[in-house]
């Protein structure tokens, strides 16, 4: 069925995630020209204004049921520009800019391991998996690392002992767990609450991080980007505590091992299934 065949209001329900998606790599690609003009918390801001985007652009898909192979395709593309080639400039013209070589390789290492954590997302969905973890850090999470930063901080260069600690921890350690295999909460259940203790949590979380961006965004934004990478090594060590105090719903569940993403697809061979 084309789309011209269907009713404004439906045309408008179906399209309606596909524009949040193009606000998001709207603001991705205007943060990059940014990053380039050394306007670096401008550019910072859009890339936050792109992670709300990718929020919205999910939750809407979800609530009216608009769905599709091209909206999760063009949702990971989007992605990449915002927060795989963004922050991956913005690691180049702020993080190290005295370090051209060093700068390069840290701004390409990011934007690589985005790629691969965005294509991995897209090619091992898996619909009996545990919906309440992403496996890895996902995208969005590790540019808000870059962008939180550059807003608390003038400079990357502080006073750690080397220059480079700072800016190399922060180009290099979320990209790395980006690809890792390692659980992170998708706190999807805080967008779409279904119960009254969902509800009330949303409420209390939404009113403490709007009023801590009223009063102190530099900080609040770091505190929240911050202690969400923090939540899977955390995660990890108090899962025997939780799994004994609250029951094993509290814990994800054992991973099942998958095929490699390297490797190529298998066909059903006919005569075995005869």
């Amino acid at each position: 069925m084309s789309l011209r065949q269907l009713s404004y209001k439906e045309r408008a329900r179906v399209t309606a995630p596909s524009v949040f998606t193009t606000a998001n790599m709207a603001c991705g690609f205007s943060a990059i020209l940014l990053a380039f003009a050394d306007e670096f918390k401008w550019s910072a801001a859009l890339v936050a204004l792109a992670i709300v985007m990718d929020i919205c652009d999910g939750a809407v898909a979800r609530a009216i049921g608009a769905t599709s192979p091209f909206g999760v395709q063009l949702d990971s593309t989007a992605d990449l520009v915002s927060f795989g080639l963004a922050p991956a400039v913005l690691v180049h013209t702020w993080a190290i800019p005295e370090h051209p070589v060093l700068a390069w390789f840290a701004a390409f290492f990011w934007l690589a391991c985005a790629a691969f954590r965005l294509a991995r997302f897209n090619f091992t969905v898996d619909p009996v998996d545990d919906k309440r973890y992403f496996i890895g850090l996902p995208s969005p999470g590790a540019a808000a690392v870059v962008i939180a930063t550059i807003f608390a901080l003038d400079s990357p260069s502080i006073d750690l002992g080397s220059e480079l600690v700072l800016p190399v921890a922060i180009s290099v350690v979320p990209a790395v767990l980006m690809v890792t295999t390692v659980r992170f909460r998708s706190f999807r259940h805080l967008l779409s609450p279904t119960t009254g203790a969902a509800k009330v949590t949303t409420v209390a979380v939404g009113v403490a991080v709007v009023v801590g961006l009223v009063l102190e965004p530099a900080y609040t934004g770091l505190v929240v980007a911050y202690l969400y990478v923090c939540t899977a090594p955390l995660g990890v060590l108090t899962a025997p505590i939780r799994a004994r105090v609250f029951g094993p719903d509290a814990v994800a569940p054992p991973r099942t091992r998958q095929r490699s993403v390297f490797l190529g697809i298998v066909e059903d061979d006919p005569a075995s299934a005869t």
